[in-house]
């Protein structure tokens, strides 16, 4: 509606005399811009008005049934009407008359016929005003929906900003906690291979074993929240992990709970890592057991989704790959689902969880370029909605190390680890394993060792280092001198410097921290085969 437009009077006239129309038609000949609407029925007075959008309603006093009176009653009784001026046409000249009608919320009170002069005039100043109430009406409800949507950005960008905040905090401290938990671990198994324990030694380092494996498990959610672990992505077909995925699920829910899995006829692939999106949907699974007490039904459900199909305000327009997990569980309660994506935060009894299951889901799929959703109500379950870009690209299996046990070997690998404690361990174990070891406390001391001409098959190199070489040189110095040589990168988390946007090449191999040997041992050797594919040569320490 253009500008003329919205300030042209409409005027509703209700009269029981048809000549009413052809009168009050001659006399607003004079207003610029007006509609006129003719009603003989004062009982369609209120729908009419709604109908013409009416600035004035011209109201005949006396009628037969419904009188003016009534008629001005019934359009202030109505919240859509109250407000439309209502001029009463009356042939009585009666102060007591007017009275009344002022009483009943008339704006005015016209002696038939008026002057054409002064009907436009009243008309054009009644209607005049109800345009200017409807728009500053209109602009109180445009300035509240501003404010309200100004608080729910800054409402979303402070938790933005908490999460960034906590995410910060957490990746530094996870990355510290996985050489301390490195340098025990490593210690605890060179005790188990060199140390001759008893029965009873071996069952209590087996224990402290376990805890290590509790504590790099905690590390790693705490690395996924805080976007800070390497993910080795590859290009997937979702429905084929969730149908591997489906026998585990059922098991983890147990029989009581019924499991529902809808995978949508060709759903696309997307670019995730396999290994960390299992990890997401078991313990969305362990969310949604615990929170139908075992029983319930679980849905699992995989479809394509936007850009032109619905997308909740959260989720940016695009192509996506839906995954949803939802729950018929208890719930949650508007205060728990505002903070359930904080790391530790938990309403579990205390013991029965780390409040780690949703915000290391969030921070992987954040880290993945996606969305997640969440939408829960007390008594109405729980959904979990993940939102993976979508690819064109086709499908493909990441290459993985094969499982072995801990096995030696005779070749040289060269160790680079600026933590004493944990080089110092990490040699320990590979010499008990039969390798011949080099150390290093930095990559340029390492670079110095490369260049010397010694024979190395291997670097393992740690990945954040001080000093003036970085471990990304390093493995350029070591590919331009020891092209057969292979790099195998470790770190408590890779922060940037070996992933692109939090996303490993294809081409890199990284350990993370904390390593078992049985692990490091099978990289090793998965590497050393693999390198031109030829067989192991011998060493000759001479």
């Amino acid at each position: 509606m253009n500008q003329e437009d919205s300030n042209a009077c409409s005027v509703l006239l209700i009269d029981d005399e048809p000549f009413a129309e052809d009168i009050i038609s001659h006399g607003m000949k004079g207003c610029a811009a007006y509609a006129l609407r003719y009603a003989r029925d004062p009982g369609m007075a209120v729908e009419l008005a709604k109908e013409v959008g009416a600035t004035v309603v011209l109201v005949d006093l006396r009628m037969p049934e419904i009188d003016g009176f009534e008629v001005t009653r019934r359009l202030r009784a109505d919240k859509d009407t109250e407000h439309i001026p209502v001029v009463l046409l009356s042939s009585e000249e009666d102060p007591e008359i007017k009275a009344k009608a002022f009483a009943l919320g008339a704006n005015d009170y016209l002696v038939k016929w008026p002057d054409p002069r002064e009907l436009v005039a009243r008309v054009r100043y009644h209607s005049d005003a109800c345009i200017a109430r409807r728009q500053r009406d209109a602009a109180f409800v445009s300035l509240r929906l501003s404010q309200e949507q100004l608080a729910a950005s800054q409402s979303a960008l402070h938790q933005a900003q908490k999460m960034e905040a906590i995410g910060q905090l957490t990746g530094g401290v996870a990355h510290d906690f996985n050489n301390v938990l490195q340098i025990i671990g490593g210690n605890l198994q060179l005790l188990k291979l060199v140390g001759n324990l008893n029965d009873a030694g071996k069952a209590r380092v087996d224990m402290a074993l376990a805890g290590v494996e509790r504590g790099a498990k905690l590390s790693s959610h705490l690395l996924a929240f805080a976007r800070r672990q390497p993910l080795q992505a590859v290009v997937i077909n979702p429905g084929h992990l969730l149908r591997e995925m489906d026998d585990m699920m059922r098991r983890v829910l147990g029989p009581r709970a019924r499991v529902v899995t809808e995978i949508a006829a060709g759903l696309g692939s997307t670019l995730v890592d396999p290994n960390q999106l299992n990890n997401v949907l078991l313990n969305l699974a362990i969310n949604a057991r615990d929170a139908m007490a075992g029983g319930g039904t679980l849905t699992i459900r995989a479809a394509n989704a936007g850009p032109d199909g619905a997308l909740p305000t959260e989720v940016p327009r695009g192509h996506y790959v839906l995954i949803e997990v939802a729950d018929s569980g208890k719930g949650m309660a508007p205060e728990v689902l505002e903070r359930a994506f904080e790391p530790f935060f938990t309403t579990k009894p205390t013991g029965q969880g780390t409040g780690l299951g949703l915000s290391m889901a969030y921070g992987f799929v954040k880290q993945s370029g996606g969305e997640i959703v969440l939408r829960s109500e007390p008594g109405k379950g729980t959904s979990v909605r993940i939102y993976l870009p979508r690819s064109e690209a086709e499908p493909q299996h990441a290459e993985q190390a094969p499982t072995a046990p801990l096995l030696g070997g005779i070749e040289t690998i060269l160790v680079v680890e600026d933590e004493e404690d944990v080089r110092s361990t990490t040699c320990g174990i590979l010499s008990a394993l039969g390798y011949k070891v080099l150390e290093a406390p930095d990559a340029a001391k390492a670079v110095e060792i490369v260049e010397s001409g010694q024979h190395i098959d291997l670097v393992f190199t740690d990945v954040i280092m001080p000093g003036p070489v970085s471990s990304l040189q390093l493995g350029e110095v070591v590919r331009a001198r020891l092209p057969q040589a292979q790099i195998l990168y470790t770190s408590g988390y890779a922060e940037g410097v070996l992933a692109h946007e939090g996303k490993l090449e294809a081409s890199v191999n990284l350990l993370q921290k904390p390593y078992h040997p049985d692990a490091l041992s099978a990289r090793i050797r998965h590497l050393l085969r693999r390198r031109a594919g030829t067989p192991v040569p011998a060493r000759n320490d001479a």
